[in-house]
C-alpha cells in the first residue's frame, strides 16, 4: 500500500494536488551567491543565497541553519548532489518564488568558530543576526521562514523564539522539542550508541575527514570533497583556517554524559543545562502570529513524534499544523509492513510549499479550511484528519491476568515474574538506527522471534477491527529486587495466522517514576516527568510500586481475529545502557485485586 496523501479522505485538497496545480514561475540558478557574515563576537558565518532567477521584485526568504554543510565542493569533473541536506528545499522552493538561505552554523562547514554545545544558544543568537542581514537585502520582501529536517528543524524553533519580527512561519520537520527526553534519554534511559554515532559523524564533517564521512550512506559519494569555500575565498585559505578552529569543538559522548538529569546544570556553568539546547525552554519567545508546521513519523527515533505533538499542544495560540506519517527519521523510509514502496510517496515538499505559500505569499491555498491534524493509520494504510490531539480521547483498559492473558476485568490477585536479561536486545532494524545515521530500510523483521522469550500477556481474538490512535499506557504495579530498573514495554499485534507485528513501545527508568503536572512550556497528553535530580527516587527492593509508562504514539488498526500483546523487558542491550549496572533485577508484575496492572489503549471500532 502507499502513503500517498490520496489514501483516505483526510484532506479537502491533498498536498500533492495543491503542488500539481502550483505554477513554477522562475528558474534555479546554477550556483548560489556565497559569503561570510560577521557576527557580534567577530565570528564569520558562511551563507549561501539561492535566489529565483527571473523574479522582478523582492521575495520572502527561507532559512536553513545546518551543521551538515550548506554545500559540498565536488572534485574536478565530479558528479553528484553538492547539497544533499538542503537540496530538496532549494530545488523545490526557489523556482516557486522563494530565496533560500543555507547557513553553516558556527563551528561547522566553512564557518569559523567552535561548537560549545549541541544546538548551542550562540547559534540561536546568530540566527537572529543572520535574519537582520537577510531582511536588509534589496531582494528581501521583509518576511522570513525557516525549515529543515532534524537539527535544522529545531534551529527553526530557536530562530522563531528570538521573537524576530520578520519571522512569520517555521516548518520544523522531524525535530525534537526536548533534546533530553525526545532524543538522548527517553524515559530517563541513556541511549548508549547515539552520542558516539553522532560524534563520529561530526568529527568526519567538522574535521573534513572524508575517509570517515564515506561510512555514512548519505555522504558515500567519493566525489564529495569537503565543505565548499565562500566566493571570497578563492584559494581556500579561509576555509582551512575555519577547519583548524573546528578542532576545538565539543565531543558529544563527553558532553551528553554531563546531563544525567534533565535541567541539571553543568558543573562549570550554572546557567547551562539540557534545556539550553531544547526548544521548549525558549518556546515562550515564539510570537503567537508565527505559523508552525510540525512533522514527524511513527518510527522517528525514541521520541521525535512526541516532540512534534508537544510543539502542537504547547503553541496552542499559534496557527499550528501537525502531520504524523508512517516514516522513520527524516522520512527516509515508509516503515509500514504493507508498504508498496520503501521510499515514501507522500508529497512532503508539497505540504511544505503549501504552508509557506499560505503564510508568506498569502495565497488562498485552502490550508485554513483543513483540519489541523493529519495522521496515517498503519494496517488501515490510510490518512486520517482530526481537530485536536489525541484523536481518540477515551481509552479501553485491559488487565494483566493469569496464564498470560489480557482481560476486560481485573480478576483475582496474582503475579508474574522474570529476571531481567541484560543480553536481550530489540535488534538492528528498529526505530533507533536511523536517528543514529544508520541506513535501516526494513523495520522489526524478526520481531516475532525476539519478543517470544519476554514476559507477556495477550488478549482474546478481537471480534472486529479496532483502531489505536494516540498514546497507549502501561499502568503497572511492580516489585524489583534492585533499587532501580529500566523498563521496556512493547505492544504487538498477533495476527490470526500467528504473525507478530511490532506496533510501538514505551520505556522508563524506575528512578524517574514520579509524575508531575506538565508546565505551560511543555504540554503533553501523556504522563509528564521532570527527570530532575530532585524528583528521582530509588525503589525499595521488594516493595510494590505503581509506574505508568506511556507508549510512543502511533495509529494502527488491529484486525478482527488478531490478539493484542503486551511484553516486558528489563533491558535492550542493542540500544540502551544497563540499569542498574551489572545487577539485573528480578521484576515481579502484580495483577488483579487492589494492585491490578493494566494496559490502556485509545481504541475505537473501525467504521
Amino acid at each position: 500500500m502507499s502513503d500517498r496523501d490520496e489514501t483516505g479522505a483526510a484532506w479537502r485538497l491533498a498536498p500533492s494536488s495543491y503542488a500539481a496545480g502550483r505554477e513554477v514561475e522562475f528558474a534555479l540558478p546554477e550556483a548560489p551567491a556565497s559569503r561570510y557574515l560577521t557576527m557580534r563576537d567577530g565570528c564569520r558565518i558562511a551563507v549561501d543565497v539561492w535566489r529565483p532567477e527571473g523574479a522582478a521584485g523582492p521575495v520572502p526568504a527561507i532559512l536553513i541553519l545546518t551543521p551538515y554543510y550548506r554545500r559540498f565542493r565536488l572534485v574536478e569533473g565530479g558528479q553528484g548532489d553538492a547539497i544533499p541536506n538542503a537540496g530538496k528545499f532549494v530545488r523545490h522552493l526557489v523556482p516557486r518564488g522563494y530565496a533560500v538561505v543555507v547557513v553553516d552554523v558556527r563551528g561547522t562547514g566553512a564557518s569559523f568558530g567552535t561548537r560549545d554545545s549541541f544546538r548551542s544558544p550562540r547559534e540561536r543568537e546568530d540566527s537572529a543576526e543572520i535574519t537582520d542581514w537577510v531582511v536588509a537585502q534589496p531582494w528581501s520582501d521583509g518576511q522570513v521562514g525557516a525549515t529543515g529536517i532534524s537539527y535544522p528543524g529545531a534551529a527553526s524553533d530557536f530562530l522563531a523564539s528570538t521573537g524576530h519580527p520578520a519571522v512569520k512561519a517555521i516548518a520544523p520537520l522531524f525535530a525534537v522539542w526536548d533534546t533530553y527526553a525526545d532524543n538522548y534519554y527517553p524515559g530517563g534511559i541513556q541511549l548508549k550508541q547515539l552520542a558516539k554515532s553522532y560524534d563520529d559523524l561530526m568529527v568526519a564533517m567538522d574535521h573534513d575527514r572524508r575517509d570517515l564521512l564515506r561510512n555514512y550512506v548519505y555522504y558515500a559519494n567519493p566525489d564529495l570533497a569537503g565543505p565548499h569555500p565562500v566566493d571570497e575565498d578563492a584559494d581556500g585559505s579561509l576555509l582551512a583556517a575555519a577547519l583548524r578552529e573546528h578542532a576545538g569543538n565539543f565531543r558529544q559522548p563527553d558532553f551528553m554524559a554531563e546531563f544525567r538529569f534533565r535541567e541539571d546544570p553543568l558543573p562549570y556553568d550554572a546557567g547551562f543545562s539540557s534545556d539550553s539546547f531544547s526548544p521548549y525552554s525558549v518556546g515562550a519567545g515564539i510570537r503567537p502570529d508565527v505559523a508552525v508546521l510540525a512533522v514527524s513519523g511513527w518510527m522517528d527515533g525514541a521520541g521525535y513524534a512526541n516532540g512534534a505533538i508537544s510543539r502542537f499542544l504547547t503553541l496552542r495560540d499559534n496557527p499550528v499544523h501537525l502531520i504524523l506519517g508512517p516514516w522513520d527519521h527524516g522520512a527516509r523510509c515508509n516503515v509500514s509492513p504493507w508498504r508498496r514502496e520503501q521510499t515514501p510517496e507522500f508529497d512532503l515538499l508539497g505540504a511544505v510549499l503549501r504552508f509557506f505559500d499560505h503564510y508568506l505569499l498569502r495565497r488562498d491555498t485552502g490550508l485554513d479550511r483543513e483540519a489541523p491534524v493529519h495522521f496515517f493509520s498503519l494496517h488501515a494504510e490510510a490518512w486520517r484528519a482530526a481537530e485536536s490531539w489525541p484523536p481518540v480521547e477515551t481509552a479501553q483498559r485491559l488487565y494483566l491476568a493469569a496464564e498470560g492473558a489480557l482481560a476486560d476485568a481485573p480478576g483475582a490477585a496474582g503475579q508474574d515474574a522474570a529476571q531481567a536479561d541484560f543480553a536481550w536486545g530489540s535488534g538492528d532494524g528498529t526505530r533507533y538506527e536511523r536517528i543514529a545515521g544508520i541506513n535501516s530500510t526494513t523495520y522489526y523483521p524478526d520481531w516475532g522471534q525476539r519478543q517470544a522469550g519476554l514476559l507477556g500477556w495477550s488478549s482474546a481474538p478481537l471480534p472486529q477491527d479496532m483502531e489505536l490512535a494516540g498514546h497507549g499506557l502501561a499502568d503497572l504495579w511492580l516489585e524489583s529486587s534492585e533499587p532501580d530498573a529500566a523498563l521496556f514495554v512493547y505492544l504487538s499485534e498477533v495476527e490470526a495466522d500467528g504473525t507478530v507485528r511490532y506496533v510501538t513501545e514505551g520505556l522508563l527508568r524506575a528512578l524517574h517514576r514520579q509524575e508531575s503536572p506538565a508546565p505551560d512550556s511543555y504540554r503533553t497528553t501523556w504522563p509528564f516527568r521532570s527527570f530532575s535530580r530532585a524528583d528521582a527516587a530509588p525503589l525499595v527492593a521488594g516493595e510494590a510500586t505503581r509506574l505508568r509508562i506511556p507508549l510512543l504514539p502511533t495509529a494502527w488498526v488491529f484486525r478482527q481475529g488478531s490478539r493484542i500483546r503486551l511484553s516486558l523487558s528489563g533491558a535492550d542491550a542493542d540500544h540502551a545502557a544497563q540499569v542498574p549496572h551489572g545487577r539485573p533485577p528480578r521484576l515481579t508484575l502484580l495483577r488483579g485485586g487492589e494492585r491490578a496492572s493494566a494496559l490502556e489503549l485509545p481504541l475505537r471500532p473501525c467504521a
